[in-house]
């Protein structure tokens, strides 16, 4: 993992199409902004991690039950 510190209005870049700059600092809460290309998905970690969940589920999904649920 690379750690890096920021003040307000500062940015980094992640392979040249992605910045993310800190907006705001309240405490123990930082406010990010992130510019990506609309063909880059960009998630908070808990709603990623519930997608990747779901997905696994639906794999492991028997073709009966998969049925069930569009019915």
């Amino acid at each position: 993992m690379l750690a890096l510190s920021r003040k307000k209005n500062e940015a980094i870049v992640i392979n040249n199409n992605v910045e993310i700059t800190v907006l705001e600092v309240k405490g123990d809460q930082v406010k990010l902004g992130i510019s990506a290309p609309k063909e880059v998905p960009v998630y908070r970690k808990e709603v990623y991690v519930q997608i990747q969940e779901a997905n696994e589920a639906a794999m492991n999904m028997t073709d009966a039950e998969a049925l069930k649920k569009i019915f």
